[in-house]
Formats: C-alpha cells, sequence, structure tokens
C-alpha cells in the first residue's frame, strides 16, 4: 500500500489556520479524532501539482510546546514523538501578521524540531487597513525559513503556497530551517547527557521535550520514565523554571527580527480597542450579550417559518401522493405512517438548526463569542466555572457533545469537571424541535413593543435562559461538594474585530446541519419503524377484540364513517404493544400531565432528545383515520383527553414537557462522551440521575401550579 503524505496546518488560536483548511480543502473534510483520544482532528486529501494525493491535517490552536491544555497536548506529542502515526512529514505554520509579535513562539519551537515547515503571514489583506509595512522575504532570511504572504479572505497568495506545498514535500531538504534560536543551557544539557541515549530523539531540543513531558507521553515506557524522574531530582532540575526561561530567550531572540520586518506607518485609533470599551463593559457588556442572544433566539422563529411550512408541505404531499398510488397493505402503511411521519417530525426543524448554527457562527467568527469568556469570567469564578466555560456553556445550545470536548481547554481540573457536568442543561439543537412544537401550545400568539418581539420567540429565549442560569445554579451547588487545591487562572488573546469569513461561516452550518439530518435521521429512521411495528401489532387477539369493541361502540353512538375509524384507531393503538408499554409507565408520568402516548415518545426519546416528536408524529399517524397527511401539529392540537374533553396539550401539559426537556438528559452519545472525558462511570451517572431528578420535579411543580 503507497504511503501517503502528511501535511500539518499549525497555529496559534485564532490565526486563520481553520480558515485556511477549509479554502483549501472546501467540503471534502473528514473529521475523525486522534488516535486514543476525544481530541477532534479535521483531515482532507489534497491533489498538489505533479504529486500523488496528499493528507492535510489540520491540528488544534497552540500557543507552544508547553501545553496547558489536553488538545494542545495531543498536538506537542504527535509533534515530538516520531512514531506517531499522525505526525506529519511537513508543516504549514500559519500566523496572523498583525499579531504576529505574539504568535511566533511555537514556530522558533518548531524550528529547533527541525522540521520542514513555511510560514504563512495570513490576514495579508489587511496590511492597508492597519498602516503596515511587510517585509516577508526579509523576515523569511532573518528566521532562516520559506515565508509567504496570504490572505484567506481575498485567496491572495493561494496559487503561490500550493506550489511551495509541492515543492515542500519533493523536496524537503529545501525547507528546514537554516538557523536555530534556543541554546539548551548548562542543567538542561547535562540532563540531557545522561539520558540521550535512551530518548527516541533527532536532537537535543527534542530530548528536551521528550524529558519534560515524559509523565505523560504515551511514547515513553514507564521504566525510562522512572529513570527521567530520578535524574531529575538529582541535578535538582525545576521544569517550570526550565520553560520560563526559554520562553523568554525565545522572545528576545525574534521580537527584534519582528520588528525590524513588520512596521507600522501610523498608529490610528484602534477599531478593537474603542468597541470592547462598550462591549465588554462592566454593565453594558451583560446586558448586550443578553440583547443579543435574545435576538438569535427570535430570529430562530421568525427567519425559519416559510422554510419549515415548505419542508411540511413536501413531507405531507409526499404521504399522500404514496397513500393514493400504493396498493393497500404493511408497506403501504410503514411509509405513510411510520417512517415518513417521524422523518418529517424532525427534518421539519432543519431551517431552525441552521439559523442557529449561522448566528453562532457569525459571532464565533467576529471575535465575539472570545469577549463573553472574558466578559463573564469573574462571574463564573464564583459559581466554581472558569471564562472559558461561557464558550462551552455557548456551544452548547449547538450540541452538548463538541461543547464538553472544548472543556479541554480549561487546566484546572475541578471547573473542567464542573462544567462538563453543567453544560448538558444549557438547550441544545436537539431540544430545538420539541421547544418549537410545544411552545405553539404553550404561548398565544401575539407580540409586545408594537410587534418586535414575538411572545412565542421570548417564550423560547426564556427556556434558553432557563437553561443557562440551572447550569450556572448546579455548577455553584456541585462547587461546595469537588475540593481540588488547583488555582485557577484565565489567559486568553482577545482576537480583533473582524467581518467574518462567509465561506468559513456557511461551510460549518453546513456540516452540522448535514450531521444533524445525516444522525438524526438515522435514528429516527430505526425508531419510526419499530415504533411503527409495535403500534401496529399487539399480543394475541387484543387489537381485533379492540377493534370489535370500538365498532359496537361507534353502532351505538351512531359516529359517522370518520369518527368511526378515528375510534377504531385509537382502540387499536391502546391495544397495542406500544399501547402497553406506554401504560406500564403511566402511573409515573401521569402526576405531570402526561398519558401513555406521551409515555411512548420519553422512553424513545431517551435515545436523543428530537426523537420525542417524531415518536409523536409516528403514534399519531397511526392512530389516525386521516389520509390527507396533516402536520404533526395539527395532528397533536386534536389530541383530545379522554377525561376532561379537553385538548391534550393544554398550557400546563405543554409547559409541564417543555420544563421536562429544559432539564433532562435525554442523550446517550452525551453521556458517553461525559464518560470518555472523566475517565469513567462515576460522574455519567451522577450527571444522568441529578438532571433527571431536575427534570421530574420540575415538571410536576409546573403542572401542579399550572392544571
Amino acid at each position: 500500500m503507497k504511503q501517503i503524505h502528511r501535511i500539518g496546518l499549525i497555529g496559534n488560536p485564532n490565526s486563520g489556520k481553520s480558515s485556511l483548511f477549509n479554502l483549501l480543502t472546501g467540503l471534502r473534510q473528514k473529521v475523525g479524532n486522534f488516535p486514543g483520544v476525544t481530541v477532534a482532528k479535521k483531515s482532507s486529501q489534497l491533489q498538489l501539482a505533479g504529486m500523488e494525493p496528499v493528507q492535510l491535517i489540520d491540528f488544534p490552536g497552540t500557543y507552544s510546546c508547553y501545553p496547558t491544555s489536553i488538545d494542545e497536548r495531543v498536538v506537542v506529542e504527535t509533534l515530538i514523538d516520531d512514531n506517531n502515526p499522525d505526525q506529519p512529514e511537513a508543516v504549514i505554520y500559519v500566523a496572523d501578521l498583525t499579531r504576529l509579535d505574539k504568535q511566533l513562539l511555537l514556530l522558533t519551537q518548531l524550528v529547533d524540531l527541525d522540521l520542514p515547515l513555511i510560514l504563512v503571514l495570513n490576514m495579508a489583506d489587511l496590511i492597508d487597513q492597519e498602516s503596515l509595512q511587510v517585509d516577508a522575504v526579509q523576515l523569511g532570511k532573518k528566521l532562516g525559513i520559506t515565508t509567504l504572504l496570504l490572505s484567506t479572505r481575498t485567496e491572495a497568495g493561494l496559487p503561490q503556497l500550493q506550489e511551495k506545498m509541492a515543492k515542500l514535500l519533493s523536496q524537503p531538504e529545501g525547507f528546514r530551517p537554516r538557523k536555530r534560536f534556543h541554546q539548551i543551557g548548562p542543567r538542561e544539557r547535562d540532563l540531557i547527557g545522561e539520558l540521550r541515549s535512551e530518548l527516541p530523539a533527532r536532537n537535543d531540543y527534542q530530548a528536551l521535550l521528550l524529558m519534560q513531558h515524559a509523565a505523560w507521553l504515551g511514547c515513553i515506557e514507564e521504566p525510562l520514565r522512572h529513570k527521567i524522574q530520578q535524574v531529575r531530582m538529582q541535578h535538582d532540575f525545576h521544569s517550570l523554571q526550565s520553560q520560563v526561561e526559554e520562553t523568554m530567550w525565545r522572545y528576545d531572540a525574534f521580537e527584534p527580527l519582528v520588528k525590524a520586518s513588520v512596521k507600522r506607518q501610523s498608529v490610528p485609533e484602534n477599531f478593537s480597542d474603542r468597541l470592547d470599551g462598550v462591549l465588554t463593559n462592566r454593565w453594558l457588556g451583560p446586558l448586550i450579550f443578553l440583547a443579543a442572544m435574545l435576538l438569535v433566539f427570535q430570529a430562530l422563529f421568525s427567519w425559519a417559518g416559510p422554510f419549515m411550512d415548505g419542508i411540511e408541505w413536501l413531507f405531507n404531499s409526499t404521504g399522500h401522493w404514496l397513500s393514493n398510488n400504493l396498493p393497500a397493505g404493511w408497506l403501504r402503511d410503514l411509509l405513510t405512517e411510520g417512517i415518513i411521519p417521524g422523518l418529517a417530525g424532525v427534518l421539519v426543524f432543519a431551517p431552525q438548526i441552521a439559523i442557529l448554527f449561522l448566528l453562532i457562527g457569525i459571532l464565533e467568527e467576529v471575535g465575539y463569542l472570545a469577549r463573553a469568556a472574558y466578559l463573564f469570567d469573574s462571574l463564573m469564578q464564583r459559581v466554581g466555572l472558569n471564562g472559558r466555560s461561557v464558550v462551552a456553556l455557548i456551544s452548547g445550545h449547538a450540541c452538548a457533545i463538541p461543547a464538553i470536548m472544548s472543556t479541554r481547554t480549561i487546566s484546572n481540573w475541578k471547573e473542567r469537571l464542573l462544567t462538563i457536568l453543567v453544560t448538558p442543561l444549557t438547550s441544545c439543537s436537539a431540544r430545538l424541535p420539541v421547544y418549537a412544537i410545544l411552545i405553539t401550545f404553550a404561548v398565544p400568539e401575539g407580540s409586545i413593543l408594537g410587534g418586535w418581539i414575538g411572545l412565542r420567540g421570548l417564550a423560547f429565549a426564556g427556556l434558553y435562559f432557563l437553561g443557562i442560569f440551572s447550569a450556572i445554579f448546579s455548577a455553584f451547588l456541585f462547587k461546595f461538594i469537588l475540593k481540588t487545591p488547583e488555582r485557577s487562572y484565565l489567559m486568553l488573546e482577545l482576537p480583533e474585530y473582524r467581518m467574518p469569513v462567509w465561506r468559513n461561516v456557511f461551510n460549518n452550518v453546513y456540516q452540522k446541519v448535514k450531521v444533524f439530518v445525516r444522525e438524526a435521521g438515522q435514528v429516527i429512521l430505526v425508531i419510526s419503524m419499530l415504533l411503527w411495528a409495535l403500534a401496529s401489532y399487539g399480543p394475541g387477539d387484543r387489537m381485533a377484540t379492540a377493534e370489535a369493541q370500538a365498532q359496537e361502540t361507534a353502532l351505538s353512538q351512531n359516529l359517522d364513517e370518520t369518527q368511526t375509524a378515528d375510534l377504531i384507531g385509537s382502540a387499536r393503538l391502546e391495544a397495542s404493544y406500544a399501547g402497553h408499554l406506554g401504560h406500564l409507565i403511566e402511573p409515573a408520568i401521569a402526576p405531570l400531565g402526561y398519558d401513555w402516548k406521551i409515555g411512548i415518545a420519553l422512553i424513545s426519546s431517551f435515545a436523543a432528545r428530537e426523537v420525542f416528536v417524531g415518536s409523536l408524529a409516528t403514534i399519531y399517524s397511526v392512530g389516525s383515520a386521516d389520509e390527507e397527511g396533516d402536520g404533526i401539529r395539527l395532528r397533536m392540537a386534536q389530541e383530545i383527553n379522554p377525561q376532561t374533553r379537553q385538548p391534550r396539550y393544554d398550557q400546563a401539559t405543554s409547559w409541564s414537557l417543555l420544563i421536562f426537556y429544559v432539564f433532562a438528559m435525554m442523550c446517550m452519545s452525551t453521556l458517553a462522551v461525559t464518560k470518555r472525558e472523566t475517565g469513567g462511570w462515576k460522574w455519567p451517572i451522577i450527571q444522568l440521575v441529578f438532571m433527571t431528578v431536575l427534570a421530574y420535579v420540575g415538571a410536576w411543580v409546573v403542572y401542579q401550579i399550572l392544571v
């Protein structure tokens, strides 16, 4: 099998590294995990001129070879372990030229590792705007490496980079650094001298890093790890002191080179600083953030409506056409009563999910999410979290899984664990279909402030804020249970405010919606088929008996044909396997205002929250005589409580369900990620029990108040 060449994209966070990756790969990227860890990597095969396909790997943003997070650890281990399957043969180092003096520390470390590399100075389109005078050729000569100007925004310099990338692989020796930046001190040299023959290193600096990180590097065997520890103690070697000295040495070495090659002709008033004076203001900042979030949730209702109506019409028309053109039988029933209603019940909300990812992506691209982390750091510290927890909590509104994985940037163990435990309380996109459908029953149509803010959009925002506040309050409670001696701090670089790179934003929306449709669609497809089978068949002859009794009742009450069909469908559903399962749990959920049909949907949605709506769509399709393919909202509106003869989904039941889904842990994938991130089942079980109890009690209280 022919070996595929690997190029690594490496750089600081906010350098434009991922933008370059998206520009080079388009939609051909694959997302996976590094071997043995949950840290995600993006990769893609590229076709360079005159070359076999090469693999481009987008590594997580990293500040230096002395990591402070799990993401950075993975990058460093990949670079210094020569046996790592993901170690790149060459590196494209991406740096923001407007902040070059802060972004070359890691570059100089890669230079001393003797890796073939190219330095890409990104944001070239801002040279005039920032009044910069940049001499990339001179900088490259002083650094001893090939240096290119590039703009991921305008694609200027991209052809030259692709040409250099082909040469980088075909002639790697020509791209090896021509100078070194750090002279290893006498203490380190003595230490390495005793261990050099046993360390799998190409040069002394790689040996130093292997020795510094031996405690967590997988490539260091236990006997060698023990020997390294002994030698360090004999030489009274302190890692932190050595790292600080090295870092200061490197800054002293490269800062003069940057100043000589990148000059600011004038110092205009900084737009980002002026804007930060308002957006990060102690009093105005939180209000602006809340207003921005309110507008986001308002947009989910107002913008998505026409698209949702169109998708619902498409599914309804398809179901109606199949009903009229397929021969009667189990296959037609499976399609029209099971698969199509189930898929429609979830996929109709894809426009709202796309809008959510679009708006969050814009906030991230312009640099606002980093400000939110800074703005709320003080508050987060008081409740036991970290400023970086804000990023996880906001990301949790899209999906809790990557949000939990993003906590790897939090170095403090206690704060990271608390963030993991409470992040699922933030309302993710999987809850969005449940909220959207139930709010139409819980909140009447209307608006305030002269029609600017709709009541349903306001309720939507209220549910999201309730999730955030419950997460913060839960973290505050857990703070007194978990104890750790670690001190906490927030070290965060605030990027300049910039216009979004729309290509990145829309690509991210496409990828996220595609994943939602594919993964949710697969789950819904399976569960819809299973629910249809459970609702269409029953034990023994009970369904036939129920049908006969329903016909007798219809005759005695002189019901018309449609009413008779509805009564028979309802009786058959209740006598089915699904009906028996729903009745089994009905005593436990009756205090919340739920009947056995809702119980079936609750059980199925423990696989994934979004299944709830699709399950109801399937159940009500099986139990209805309707042949026209009415939407799920109309089917639910027609459902009647047999005891009160009032609509089943009144305000009390609808709000009870909404509160239940705000708090409930109904995502097996999230539990699995929590298990991987915490290293065992202890904390996922605590998370599941805590959230389920909170959901049940909260829903019970709301129902008892409103009933």
